[in-house]
């Protein structure tokens, strides 16, 4: 577990956030949330996480993508591993992803998220394991 900085799990749907802080919690690890991203940008900015988990579509089609952006071009965040979560892979919306060269992230997940998985992802990226 990471001595410093907590998980963040940005998402607009509750039922995942509390669902996903269990799992994480489960693990020891410090987690906060986040329904929006004008609170995920200020709770980052309040601390530097050790992990964001990214939800792709929430207000809008991209929000993930654009804290993505947003995080890996401030000098204070552009290192935070960045796991992006989304439902949609095989729906119309899924061509507007941008590819890798849009915004680089550490990993990519589908949900339903599998919990022995995203424990592994945590802990490859935030302890090199």
């Amino acid at each position: 577990m990471s001595s410093t900085g907590s998980i963040l799990i940005v998402d607009d749907d509750p039922d995942f956030l509390e669902y996903t802080r269990i799992v994480i919690e489960s693990r020891g690890y410090r987690v906060r949330t986040a329904s929006t991203t004008e609170v995920a940008m200020r709770l980052m900015q309040e601390e530097k996480p050790a992990l964001v988990l990214l939800d792709v579509m929430m207000s809008y089609v991209l929000d993930g993508w654009n804290i993505a952006r947003r995080l890996r071009s401030d000098p204070q965040l552009k290192d935070v591993p960045i796991i992006m979560i989304s439902a949609i892979v095989s729906r119309d919306e899924a061509s507007l992803f941008p590819t890798d060269d849009y915004v680089s992230i550490d990993s990519f997940m589908t949900k339903p998220v599998d919990p022995a998985e995203l424990l592994c992802q945590i802990s490859r990226l935030v302890e090199g394991r």
